[in-house]
């Protein structure tokens, strides 16, 4: 699809894409970059690319599509450094969880005939690194895009027919509704399971090793999501805070009326409450979103030789 793509940055996204992109032959010629020499050096041993820099501005220059790969607060540096080296007609786009903000940081630095198309792909794991990445990540996933005004049709039919190609299904949003729709979906369930591991880290009457040896029940799945990148966690609760603190807000006033209802013992209340939840964990399965097996899917994806 593309002579050349730029991938800044070689997380778990990153490195995903590369893998898709080599294994679907979607560019002629993969270009990585990351400031990291030794993460760098590690993609080189797995072969995620045909040329590696520490240079974005050197990765980017004359690709095609230019996919920008890291935590929204360096969005803006990012765009600024390669701005210079972007050429006209090239695809410009981004995985970044909050919009508004990278919109905000990146589109002043996009050069005239650059096509920046806003994007976010709702995948992932809560591993990082180049290690991490696997070519089957976005399949069956959403890739939402969040095109700006006057954004070329025809950009933005290849960008989603690349995404296509790697798996994703495609929809488009308006920047504000993205970022109050993930601060429900994604950034609220991610900051309650850091906190409550944190609770859990903070109380002197259950020591770590407590934790631990009875984590096989619900805490340990929050372990699973409060392990996601600390810098990744931090620049999005910075810029998506205020879709996030209306969020915390709706969540504190339902949670006090969970409170109520156990310290009253308001068994109807719970129960109802109780039921309707359930029926959103159906609607996910029924939507391909998740796997209807025992213990969440767990064994099938740690262990996919066990089947």
């Amino acid at each position: 699809m593309f002579e050349k793509i730029a991938l800044v940055g070689i997380g778990l996204i990153g490195s995903s894409l590369a893998r898709v992109i080599r294994r679907e032959g979607l560019a002629g010629h993969v270009a990585i970059s990351t400031r990291s020499a030794a993460t760098l050096a590690r993609a080189r041993e797995l072969g995620l690319g045909d040329s590696y820099t520490t240079d974005a501005r050197e990765a980017v220059r004359d690709a095609d599509l230019i996919i920008v790969s890291v935590p929204v607060g360096s969005s803006g540096a990012v765009a600024q450094e390669i701005a210079p080296a972007l050429k006209k007609g090239a695809i410009l786009t981004d995985v970044g969880s909050t919009k508004a903000s990278v919109i905000a940081q990146m589109q002043p630095h996009v050069p005239d005939g650059v096509h920046f198309i806003p994007g976010h792909p709702l995948a992932g794991t809560e591993k990082s690194g180049p290690d991490a990445g696997f070519a089957d990540l976005f399949d069956n996933r959403w890739c939402i895009f969040t095109p700006l005004p006057g954004t070329d049709p025809d950009a933005l039919e290849k960008l989603s027919e690349f995404w296509r190609r790697c798996g994703a299904n495609i929809d488009t949003m308006d920047p504000q509704h993205h970022d109050m729709t993930l601060a429900i979906v994604s950034h609220l369930p991610h900051i309650i399971a850091y906190n409550i591991v944190g609770t859990a880290d903070d109380l002197e009457s259950v020591t770590k090793t407590e934790v631990i040896k009875y984590s096989a029940s619900g805490f340990r799945d929050f372990t699973r999501l409060a392990a996601s990148d600390p810098t990744m966690w931090r620049d999005v609760c910075l810029h998506n805070k205020d879709a996030i603190l209306e969020m915390l807000a709706r969540f504190s006033e339902d949670l006090a009326f969970l409170q109520r209802a156990i310290r009253w013992g308001d068994g109807d209340k719970l129960f109802d409450l109780f039921t309707r939840t359930r029926a959103v964990r159906r609607s996910i399965i029924e939507a391909g979103q998740d796997i209807d097996v025992p213990d969440f899917g767990r064994q099938a994806v740690e262990h996919p030789s066990k089947n």
